[in-house]
């Protein structure tokens, strides 16, 4: 396969992971309305921060206690970052102050986003991350999460770095990479 025909094969799967965690935030709407739009930024990270030590526990000790394995927490780590970036742009509010449709729209805005840096990304880096092991994915998005949150700390400030919505944007590119990686195992498994 030619360079050009795996970066659309790599953009086709990216969309179809994206299209499961879009499913899930669907579902979880009906469940439970915006309520995460009370959700300062901190504490948006600090989700992602849960999930990431998580996926990073289990690759690990090689076990989960509780039923549910990486792939979920992979797609927690998506549809949290997205909120993230639903939050920077709109700020918190002080009470749910979004339909669940007003929710999708900006999920699909900032999915395009992601999509959008991924492709320029892979472009450039001629789809390095398929050498990639999935720790590393898992690894990378806890550095980012550091990151995020010493930038948090400073008041968003930084001198020469990426401002928070790079580092949820890599996140959440990451997440999506560890689950097309994952999907591909468990098909070559089947």
């Amino acid at each position: 396969m030619d360079m050009d025909a795996r970066l659309e094969h790599t953009n086709g799967q990216f969309r179809q992971a994206m299209a499961l965690c879009r499913e899930l935030f669907s579902k979880k709407l009906k469940d439970y309305g915006a309520a995460w739009r009370i959700m300062r930024p901190s504490s948006v990270t600090d989700q992602i921060f849960i999930k990431a030590n998580r996926i990073r526990s289990l690759e690990i000790k090689g076990e989960a206690l509780v039923d549910e394995g990486i792939f979920p927490e992979f797609q927690g780590i998506v549809n949290y970052g997205i909120v993230a970036l639903i939050q920077l742009e709109h700020g918190f509010a002080e009470v749910e102050d979004m339909t669940p449709d007003e929710a999708l729209a900006e999920y699909d805005k900032q999915a395009k986003r992601a999509l959008q840096l991924m492709i320029r990304k892979n472009h450039d880096y001629d789809e390095a991350w398929r050498s990639m092991r999935v720790s590393s994915y898992t690894d990378l998005i806890l550095m980012k999460i550091y990151r995020t949150k010493e930038i948090e700390s400073n008041d968003g400030r930084t001198i020469v770095s990426e401002g928070i919505d790079a580092n949820y944007m890599d996140m959440i590119n990451y997440a999506v990479f560890g689950l097309i990686k994952l999907t591909e195992a468990n098909e070559q498994t089947a």
